[in-house]
């Protein structure tokens, strides 16, 4: 099972290619175009939460917490590749901008442009300029991955996830993010105990479907794990888009996958696509949901932003939409029933059902012992009778039996020839046989 994830990389998949520098930014060019904050209900959702005291782990390729829209957003951090800063902000792997895009949509405080003033002890607000975030006031914790090509640190792709995972959970990450996939459904046992490390923690993660121009045409894991929200993407139209969309039966919830606006290591900007970009936008709503309702569990977070979606595609949830488009509004002011079970259900009773299966069947097999030895018997042992000496009354009575009959026998021949010889010097006095009304009797005259 530890090969099945062949080739873990971030959902940016072909679409990286479209990225597109901008060195200055400013609130008519740059902000404008985060469509997304109007058209997903993300303003009016606003009106509620804007994700204070919330951490969200970004396991991606490093965030650079220097940049002008990130000033005070990333609290902490860690590397998990081994090639990076300990502190995870450094930007690593075949496409260093990534992390940093995926953090700038998620928690972006955009930025006062240049000669302003703020005045002393006023509320921290989102600066004009710049990209602003779905959750503005979220708290970003960045570990970095070496992702997409050789890794110099020496861990594998199926080293630094789990590691990653872990990490951000035991440094208070009520929120993960991981805008990556891979081309297998499949994930490495040594996963399992990660993923259920963050259920049973009540952390919601949320992944990427993954994008078809990138090879990726059904769900990879680690979207396809049991509990975890998985994005799929939506064109600028609202439709599912064709490239920047994997489908599967996993799928949660579409969001805006193309025309998106991210911030680049530095102080730059860039066009990109995928469903990287699109899983932030969740990972935000999520974000403003924990802020609102810190009590809420994991599995009514995720509930609440399923059944707000605007359903879209085939009626009901399908492969392509999940249960629909995200609108964020209605997930933030919507009367949503509480529930104690995850829609997209758990790892835990997965692993239960199907490692135990897995475990059966490649069990070695056990050590033949010196001296075969047979099943314990089943049956009573069978018992043999023991003849017994016959006595002297049982002997003695067969012979006398034998005996009288043989006494019987004689006499009756011997009265037999006794009548023989009388008949046979005495004919008259031969008694008349009984009519049979056969023969006639014969006179001894011949009369």
């Amino acid at each position: 099972m530890a090969s099945a994830v062949t080739a873990i990389a971030l959902a940016t998949g072909g679409l990286a290619t479209s990225l597109v520098a901008a060195p200055e930014a400013r609130a008519d060019s740059w902000r404008d175009k985060q469509y997304w904050l109007a058209e997903s209900g993300i303003t009016k959702a606003w009106e509620v939460s804007k994700g204070a005291n919330v951490k969200v782990a970004v396991i991606d390729s490093g965030v650079d917490a220097k940049h002008p829209d990130l000033k005070g957003a990333v609290v902490g951090g860690s590397d998990a590749s081994g090639a990076g800063s300990a502190d995870g902000q450094k930007s690593i792997g075949s496409k260093p901008e990534h992390g940093t895009l995926v953090a700038t949509m998620l928690a972006g405080r955009g930025h006062q442009p240049p000669k302003s003033t703020t005045s002393p002890g006023a509320t921290p607000a989102p600066g004009p300029d710049g990209i602003v975030g779905v959750a503005p006031e979220a708290q970003i914790l960045s570990v970095s991955t070496w992702l997409g090509s050789q890794n110099p640190g020496g861990k594998t792709d199926q080293e630094q996830i789990p590691a990653a995972v872990r990490w951000a959970v035991d440094n208070g990450a009520r929120v993960i993010n991981i805008s990556l996939g891979s081309t297998s459904p499949e994930w490495p046992q040594s996963w399992d105990a990660a993923f259920l490390y963050a259920e049973q923690k009540d952390v919601v993660i949320v992944a990427a479907a993954g994008n078809r121009v990138g090879g990726n045409v059904q769900v990879g894991a680690p979207a396809t794990i049991p509990g975890v929200l998985t994005v799929a993407g939506l064109n600028r139209e609202g439709a599912a888009s064709i490239d920047s969309s994997s489908q599967g039966i996993s799928i949660g919830v579409a969001a805006p996958a193309e025309n998106l606006i991210g911030g680049m290591p530095g102080d730059g900007y860039a066009e990109w696509a995928g469903t990287s970009g699109a899983t932030p936008i969740v990972s935000g709503v999520a974000a403003l949901i924990r802020s609102k309702w810190p009590e809420m569990t994991a599995s009514q977070v995720i509930n609440r932003i399923v059944t707000t979606a605007k359903d879209a595609g085939a009626p009901g949830k399908d492969p392509i939409y999940g249960y629909g488009v995200l609108n964020a509004e209605a997930a933030l002011k919507a009367d949503v029933p509480e529930t104690k079970v995850n829609p997209l259900g758990t790892v835990a009773d997965w692993i239960r059902i199907h490692r135990r299966g897995e475990a059966a069947a490649t069990a070695p097999a056990a050590e033949p012992s010196d001296s075969p030895t047979s099943a314990p018997p089943t049956l009573p042992v069978a018992t043999v009778p023991v003849a017994e000496a016959p006595s002297q009354l049982d002997s003695a009575v067969p012979a006398v039996v034998v005996i009288g009959f043989g006494l019987l026998f004689v006499g009756i021949i011997g009265g037999a020839a006794f009548q023989l010889r009388r008949a046979t010097r005495n004919p008259g006095n031969v008694p008349e046989e009984p009519e049979t009304g056969v023969l006639d009797k014969v006179d001894s005259n011949g009369t």
